[in-house]
């Protein structure tokens, strides 16, 4: 197996599941787990290979023309990382399968738990620096909707999470751009070697200060450590993955993988090793200040992150190695206390120490779970978490620092590590025999009944089990880990460094230690009362929550404030700057070339200037138009004048494309039409004159740029390449489509994805209008009543004529599309010809509920963007993203080559933009097509108007013709007479319906 099939697998795992789901429900945890279990053995044979020194790498061109690829690497500490991620990962999903009940909807869970998976195996693997970003912030989107999630106070720790995690993604982009500049690469391994760390010591400090803030703000370290605890709101697994084996421990690889050119630096050091510190005692404190057994959890998880960044701050051979096998430690008690805390919420129905006594006695497999895991953290002999609890006191001994200094960090280091212990008591003591303490006899916190709550099912504790068994066993024989944690840390470090793990080490410094911090914790737990009446609940007037949701609404504030400025119906407001701006680029092209043509038959033509006529007298028709009907037809005939133009000139594809848009524009602008006043409001002369000089100038400036930058220089070397190299290369005689399918179609792919994400916002937008409209203009019915009201007689001519055009009118669209290869035409063209059939579908309808959709053209639009990044990847089996690829040649068709029609992905991908525009003119047509829809809110603000009590509404009588959502009305739509400010026209229907 490779790398990229490895993180391929994790990926499929991902639809596999969510299929998996619809029969097995929340078991689908257990498929998951056996799953990401044989993904994880099968990554075990790369074990020999690391442990003699050598890595895996794996190069993946993606466009080898400029050298842009995906990379991966597997060193040793991508190998510990890796095996957390996937075997923790295991754990929690079959935890997950009993965790929640049958009734919980969990598809989207396992969707996001996998991709998260997926997320973080990329990140640790990534050996390019794009690559690295994009997984970091995958997994900080998937954090974001694995927390949202989780119920309704669930959005705003979400949000709080997602801003703060972002903004240190930001501090990577910019950290990876500055070295992808200075050293010229983007692999990571190549760029970790280069000399510019050396050379250029302003660049090391910058970016040790992004690195060191992205990973701070991932890692949860002062003053960014709030949104995890915050983050608390989300389930149990949740907590036990993301926060102990896999999120949170992002940053810490980051900054593993990055120390080897920091270990130098000063300001790299300060800033570790003073956050870490600071993280480490304010994590302790806020355990022992808190009830809730999650809340301690989370405040233990940040205070044992502070550790690990502070001691790879030290940055010696020696405390990386003690990283290291911290981490490991760390992913295994953590992980099951986070599950326990689950199973005890679930069983005794709360989390509160001064609710919960007496479980010992009903829930004793849980205890035991509980407190192995609490010994391991509190750092306990003969547990994993001892052996590497002494190694972080000797990597914290090995700082290259003065002695008074050295020793200062240690014993700060051993304060925390005795809140630690201490913390440790409060959750096993706390949660199975009874709370001691500050507010104990508290009434408000009625003690729960110990016999109501029973001991988990197996096969709910067993995932918990496991990882504590394995730091009870492994502490036995920490040696096990010697080579693979030896590799981890050469790769964080430049110097070579023999790990040793032993349990007995003999008497050392470091076990002198140890007993200090076991004795000071055990009377720390011994006097928990004492000490827990002594503990502030409070040290400061406000919150890291409160303060972060204040900048938050600051920040909304002000761009709600920034945003007043422009955020009016002027058009002169809007155009001002940009005219400007283009007034500007006007003045300085005339002083750099004054000289911009003559109008001689060398320039122009007698067809020129009679189209200009025509163009003149359209733009002056819709400029002097009172009626807006008549400003559009007026407005049409000016863009039809300039199809034309392109006609002339040529260019076919263009004056297609040009005539198709604005057939469809006057429609979609004749349906706009519906829903405003019939003509123009008045407005002042000198308005009047203000606009005529602002658009001549305008004009003026247009028309002398077009005439200074047109036909003034012969063809472009690239131009003449692909006229005479297209056919040879992709066997297209139309070379504009060939550039749009073939040589730049990623180009083509990035427009049509923004054009699916302008159809939903489009979607969005008038479902928005449509939904908050209380009442249709009065112009918007000015013709009822009168003979062009009765649209079914006025439509029975051109009703006829769609009838037999409406085949032709089809078929010519799919002539367009296979055809765009070799003569005009194309996927957009064929798709605005489809556009226009539907146009005309709704121009002869004589109702509107006549014409509506039976199917989701939503869909259609995803369909057409999946299309293209399918077919994208198809091309990347042949080499490259988007690469042609020829499935049949020489086929007998009326167009093409001398050897026929071929049939290659090109017009696949043609499929997908044919299939994401007719999309996006299904929503413009279909949205602005149908009537207003009045949801109950509206009718409860004409209650509140009107003093209609409750009972009449219920009763209320809207007229035949009225448009809702089913459950919007709060009333049973009858036949009658409409209330004031109701307005009304068809039967009630879907939200599909037009």
């Amino acid at each position: 197996m490779t790398l990229t099939v490895l993180l391929l697998l994790t990926l499929a795992l991902v639809p596999i599941a969510v299929l998996v789901h619809r029969a097995l429900g929340r078991d689908t945890g257990f498929f998951a787990a056996v799953a990401l279990t044989g993904i994880g053995v099968s990554a075990l044979p790369w074990l020999p290979t690391l442990l003699d020194g050598g890595v895996i790498q794996e190069h993946l061109p993606w466009i080898p023309t400029i050298d842009v690829g995906l990379s991966f690497r597997l060193d040793g500490l991508a190998m510990v990382f890796l095996l957390l991620v996937i075997f923790i990962g295991a754990l929690v999903m079959a935890y997950s399968a009993r965790y929640f009940s049958v009734q919980k909807k969990t598809s989207d869970y396992y969707l996001w738990m996998l991709l998260f998976v997926f997320a973080m195996s990329g990140m640790v693997l990534a050996d390019d620096l794009i690559l690295l970003f994009v997984f970091w912030e995958f997994t900080t989107l998937c954090s974001f909707f694995l927390i949202n999630r989780s119920g309704e106070k669930a959005p705003a720790p979400a949000q709080r999470t997602l801003l703060i995690t972002a903004a240190g993604g930001l501090g990577l982009l910019s950290a990876v751009l500055l070295i992808i500049v200075e050293t010229g690469t983007t692999q990571i391994s190549e760029a970790l070697t280069h000399s510019a760390w050396q050379d250029n010591t302003t660049f090391t400090s910058v970016v040790a200060v992004l690195i060191a803030f992205a990973a701070f703000t991932k890692s949860a370290q002062f003053p960014f450590h709030l949104w995890l605890p915050d983050a608390m709101v989300a389930p149990a697994p949740v907590s036990a993955y993301l926060h102990a084996a896999a999120m949170v421990k992002a940053g810490i690889y980051l900054l593993l993988r990055f120390s080897p050119v920091f270990e130098d630096s000063t300001l790299w050091q300060v800033l570790l090793i003073s956050a870490g510190l600071t993280t480490a005692l304010m994590g302790a404190l806020f355990a022992l200040q808190r009830h809730d057994i999650k809340e301690i959890m989370a405040y233990s998880t940040v205070s044992q992150l502070g550790f690990l960044v502070a001691v790879i701050g030290i940055g010696t051979p020696t405390a990386l190695v003690a990283a290291t096998i911290h981490v490991i430690a760390h992913a295994l008690f953590k992980s099951a206390l986070f599950m326990m805390v689950g199973i005890i919420e679930h069983e005794a129905h709360s989390r509160d120490i001064r609710r919960l006594h007496g479980l010992s006695r009903t829930m004793r497999v849980s205890l035991i779970i509980t407190l192995i895991s609490s010994l391991s953290m509190a750092g306990v002999p003969p547990l994993l978490g001892f052996v590497s609890k002494e190694h972080l006191l000797t990597g914290f001994l090995s700082a290259d620092m003065p002695a008074p200094l050295t020793w200062t960090l240690t014993l700060l280091a051993v304060l925390a590590a005795i809140g630690t212990f201490a913390y440790c008591g409060r959750i096993v003591l706390g949660a199975f025999t009874g709370y001691t303490g500050a507010g104990a006899k508290d009434e408000a916190h009625e003690l729960i009944d110990p016999s109501e709550s029973n001991e988990a099912p197996a096969s709910f504790y067993l995932p918990a089990l496991i990882p504590a068994v394995a730091g009870l066993l492994l502490g036995f024989v920490p040696f096990v880990f010697d080579g693979l944690v030896t590799e981890a840390a050469d790769a964080a470090h430049t110097e070579t460094y023999e790990a040793h793990f032993l349990l007995w080490h003999g008497f050392t410094v470091e076990l002198l230690l140890s007993a200090v911090i076991i004795v000071g914790g055990l009377l720390a737990v011994l006097m928990r009362a004492r000490l827990d009446n002594l503990i502030p609940r409070t040290l400061l007037p406000f919150t890291g929550v409160e303060v972060v949701e204040a900048m938050r609404s600051g920040a909304i504030n002000f761009g709600r404030r920034v945003g007043d400025i422009t955020r009016s119906d002027m058009h002169g407001l809007h155009l001002a700057a940009p005219g400007i701006l283009l007034a500007g680029l006007f003045i300085a092209g005339l002083v750099v070339s004054p000289e911009v043509g003559e109008f001689d038959p060398g320039h122009t033509r007698m067809t020129d200037w009679v189209l200009i006529i025509l163009l003149v007298c359209f733009l002056t028709g819709t400029v002097i138009a009172k009626n807006r009907a008549a400003a559009v037809v007026l407005a049409g005939g000016a863009g039809f004048v300039v199809a034309a133009w392109f006609f002339a000139l040529g260019a076919v594809d263009v004056g297609m494309t040009q005539l198709l848009v604005e057939i469809l524009t006057v429609v979609v602008l004749v349906l706009v039409l519906r829903k405003l006043p019939k003509t123009f409001h008045k407005i002042t002369r000198s308005r009047q004159l203000l606009a005529i000089a602002v658009a001549l100038g305008f004009g003026v400036m247009a028309f002398g740029a077009t005439f200074a930058l047109t036909g003034r220089r012969g063809q472009s070397p690239a131009s003449q390449w692909y006229m005479e190299n297209t056919y040879e290369t992709t066997g297209a005689l139309n070379v504009v489509n060939s550039i749009l399918v073939d040589f730049r179609a990623l180009d083509t792919f990035g427009e049509l994805t923004v054009l699916g994400v302008a159809g939903f916002a489009i979607l969005a937008l008038l479902n928005s209008a449509f939904s908050t409209s209380d009442n249709e203009p009065p112009d918007s019915r000015q013709w009822t009543g009168t003979p062009l009201d009765h649209a079914g007689d006025n439509t029975t001519a051109m009703r006829s004529v769609f009838n037999w055009m409406a085949p032709f009118i089809v078929l010519l669209s799919l002539i367009l599309l296979l055809r765009g290869h070799y003569e005009s035409g194309g996927g957009f063209i064929a798709a605005l010809v489809a556009g226009g059939f539907f146009a005309l579908r709704y121009l002869v309808a004589p109702s509107d509920s006549a014409v509506k959709l039976r199917f989701d053209y939503a869909l259609v639009i995803v369909g057409g963007v999946v299309t293209g990044a399918a077919i994208g990847l198809a091309g990347y089996l042949e080499g490259t993203f988007l690469r042609p690829v020829v499935i049949a040649e020489g086929l007998p068709l009326p167009w093409g080559s001398d050897s026929g029609f071929s049939f290659t992905t090109a017009l696949i991908f043609d499929v997908g933009i044919y299939l994401a525009v007719i999309g996006a003119v299904l929503v413009a047509l279909d949205r602005l097509g149908q009537a207003q829809r009045y949801p109950a809110e509206l009718l409860q603000a004409h209650r509140r108007a009107h003093g209609t009590s409750e009972a009449e509404l219920s009763t209320l009588k809207v007229p035949a013709g009225y448009h809702a959502d089913p459950g919007d009305l709060p009333f049973e739509v009858q036949s009658g007479e409409a209330a004031p400010g109701i307005h009304a026209d068809a039967e009630p229907r879907g939200v599909n319906d037009r």
